[in-house]
């Protein structure tokens, strides 16, 4: 406790001072902070022929498939941030090991240049963008599609949108705000005339939104000047933005859209509100849940079908979810058994599992570790206190001077690069499962699409095209070292449980342990008419779109015998017929090193430098085979109190890939869909195993039954930190098709 007072009571005082010190000196120097403005997009269009190639290399890779050629596949990311994010703007200061900001003109130049996308989005915080921000944003976007050439064949075409970022601070079931989650909104226009005069943020339930004082704001703001008074610049820029954010009104409630001040903070608490919000301005968009199952900011009860309550599910603008993202995937429904409750209603943990190891199991192995005598009555007595203690704290809080290897990988699903801290029951799979029929066939479900996307916060759409640079193309974060010196709590290993656990003394392991889970890049790809802006809005409406974990895997799956004839993904097609689908697949390109000259020739050597770190999407003619299919059915449930594992057969299908060979298709059916409920499909088609970053997040030794015996975290501060190390470990990358929803013909007649 005296430790507790000294750091969090005393330093804070002591910064106080030192802030009155600090500012000062900042006066008598002159310094100010500065807005930054939208930079500088290249005038340079990608050649026209170039990306002609690209698009006529995967129409032939169709054609040899014998899939549909018309509809041509292209790449994009809807999920991208700059600097007008405020944690984007906080990661790029010198004290979290930053590289400086990155203003939308970034991503643009990155998109065309460096990943060489065909589509992207800017979906910065919208609690944070100020007036002057959604100008720079919006005058931005159009001077990166202004370059792109003809409208009808553009070398790339941007979106613009925002990010609606809501979380709950404490679980729902212990009187806590209601979590949905955070939602990328999508716009078809860019014209001021055709778009929201104000990004709609989530209000209260929004990032930053905690009712943090202004002086002890401004404290923060210029106290982290104090550790960095030889390099003041950034800070005074952040202290700038942030007292711009913080001058803003919120808009009054209940107010038509268009009658609001221009200039004030726009508030959507719940989805129900943005929609109708979006509704009242009328203009085309989508919204795309995302980062569902990451844990970070979504509390442990947190529950997907709980936004299928009345009007929180807008089924003609949620027609898409992220699947996966650099932050890591929300697919699938695991179990994750942390305690287990008796007859008498007594919570305890749960032991582990092949499978899964619950987190305050491991807290009381490593109190035993500490034991001098582990068999002994008083040591099993700290054992199970750590155990009880670790189900309402945060376990890092409960035993102290841990380090992330401690912990093994407990806590997370041994699945696919899930997301940290992951929450099953906001997953795709979960969603997708999940009925309320009392509110009808259309808004008691979630029908969308499965998407990638990447979640950059440093201005770099679609990064995931190499395994390289950790840190920039992917949002590991960690405090310099100095920094972590100051923030980390002098903990000894004690073999007693804490007494009274605070969240600020296991901040440091979460912090750190947490940069294990972070990835490069996901992406997004639609069956387009043409490379138009409306033909790739339309797909993506109409969920002709699947997601990849990176890689440019070309991905075709139809329904072969539907009414009307054939099917794409994304369809929902009415019949009793028992159905019959054919999936084809196609690996990415192995990589070069450097970049093609196409990139040379649009940027400067610096800013290829700066921005694509001297690595740019540079396909070989070698594609990497992919291995495997595995086929996903999910059988919705029917009243709404079903067991949803029990309605997801995972995988349902697996077909083996003929070794060495690039691309496959295979063929299969399933009698047992008669028409009498709903059934869908989705696909998942596996590269061949190729290195990525954190490809193993804690990179386990396992023994035979896949159990974590030793850990080797990959952090991005801290003692453990390796700049050198991009923790690579073989993972097969992977594509998610959109669903194909079989749904009884009696339901065709009720549909609005």
């Amino acid at each position: 406790m005296i430790r507790w007072l000294l750091r969090w009571i005393l330093l804070p005082l002591a910064l106080l001072l030192l802030l009155i010190f600090g500012a000062i000196t900042l006066l008598s120097e002159g310094v100010t902070g500065e807005r930054h403005p939208r930079g500088e997009v290249s005038s340079t269009p990608r050649p026209a022929a170039h990306v002609a190639s690209r698009d006529q290399e995967r129409r032939a890779t169709a054609e040899s498939l014998r899939a549909d050629p018309s509809a041509q596949i292209l790449f994009g990311d809807l999920h991208v941030h700059t600097t007008y994010s405020g944690d984007a703007f906080i990661f790029s200061l010198p004290l979290m090991q930053g590289e400086g900001v990155h203003p939308p003109a970034d991503a643009c130049d990155f998109a065309r240049f460096c990943s060489e996308l065909d589509f992207w989005s800017i979906n910065d915080h919208a609690e944070y963008i100020t007036p002057w921000q959604w100008s720079e944003t919006k005058e931005s976007i159009r001077e990166c599609n202004a370059v792109a050439g003809d409208p009808e064949n553009p070398d790339m075409v941007s979106f613009l949108g925002w990010e609606w970022t809501q979380s709950a601070n404490s679980p729902e079931s212990s009187g806590g705000r209601r979590h949905y989650g955070h939602k990328n909104v999508i716009l078809l226009e860019t014209e001021d005339e055709r778009v929201p005069t104000r990004p709609i943020g989530a209000g209260e339930g929004g990032l930053f939104s905690a009712p943090v004082p202004s002086a002890a704001w401004a404290v923060l703001r210029v106290g982290m000047t104090l550790g960095d008074l030889g390099n003041l610049q950034p800070y005074m820029d952040f202290n700038t933005f942030a007292r711009d954010v913080r001058a803003m009104e919120a808009c009054p409630k209940d107010t038509p859209v268009r009658d609001l001040p221009a200039d004030c903070l726009e508030g959507a608490e719940t989805p129900k509100e943005l929609f109708s919000k979006l509704e009242d301005w009328g203009f085309r968009s989508l919204v795309i849940p995302h980062g569902t199952s990451w844990g970070i900011h979504a509390p442990v009860d947190s529950d997907l079908a709980n936004q299928l309550r009345p009007g929180e599910n807008d089924s003609t603008r949620q027609r898409l979810f992220e699947v996966y993202s650099g932050h890591g995937a929300s697919e699938r429904v695991v179990p994750m058994v942390d305690a287990v409750v008796d007859e008498a209603g007594q919570k305890s943990c749960a032991a582990p599992t092949d499978d899964y190891l619950p987190c305050c199991w491991q807290a009381g192995e490593i109190i035993r570790g500490r034991c001098e005598e582990p068999d002994s009555e008083r040591c099993q007595e700290r054992i199970a206190k750590a155990r009880e203690s670790a189900l309402d704290h945060s376990p890092f809080s409960v035993v102290e001077g841990t380090r992330p290897n401690d912990w093994l990988d407990c806590g997370q699903p041994r699945t696919f690069l899930a997301a940290y801290e992951y929450r099953p029951n906001m997953s795709a799979q979960y969603g997708l499962a999940s009925r309320r029929p009392e509110q009808g066939s259309e808004e008691g479900a979630f029908r969308f699409g499965l998407i990638g996307s990447s979640d950059n916060h440093k201005a770099r759409p679609g990064p995931g095209y190499k395994e390289v640079g950790r840190k920039a193309f992917g949002d590991a974060y960690g405090f310099r070292d100095d920094w972590t010196d100051l923030l980390t709590p002098e903990q000894t290993a004690s073999p007693e449980p804490a007494e009274e656990p605070s969240a600020m003394a296991g901040l440091a392991t979460t912090f750190e342990r947490g940069a294990s889970f972070y990835y490069t890049s996901g992406l997004v790809a639609v069956h387009a008419a043409s490379r138009g802006r409306g033909e790739i809005f339309d797909a993506l409406e109409r969920r002709q779109a699947y997601g990849t974990s990176g890689p440019r895997i070309l991905l075709w799956f139809d329904l072969e015998n539907g009414p009307n004839g054939s099917a794409p993904m994304g369809s929902e097609v009415f019949t009793a017929e028992a159905p019959s689908f054919t999936v084809r697949a196609a690996g990415s390109f192995e990589q070069k090193p450097g970049c093609p000259e196409t990139t040379t020739q649009g940027l400067s050597a610096e800013r290829l430098q700066r921005l694509c770190r001297g690595e740019c999407y540079h396909p070989s003619d070698r594609r990497v085979p992919i291995e495997r299919i595995e086929v996903v059915r999910v059988r919705p449930q029917i009243q709404g109190d079903e067991s949803i594992p029990e309605r997801i057969d995972d995988p349902w299908r697996t077909f083996e890939c003929t070794a060495g060979e690039a691309g496959c298709q295979f063929e299969f059916s399933d009698p047992e869909y008669d028409g009498s409920q709903e059934f869908l499909y989705y696909v998942r088609a596996l590269q061949a195993p190729t290195p990525a970053i954190n490809g193993d997040p804690v990179r386990c030794d396992r023994d035979a039954r896949g159990r974590c015996l030793k850990a080797r975290a990959c952090p991005a501060s801290g003692p453990d930190f390796d700049p050198a190390d991009e923790c690579l470990a073989d993972v097969r990358e992977r594509a998610w098709s959109s669903p194909i929803w079989l749904r009884p013909p009696k339901e065709a007649a009720g549909r609005g």
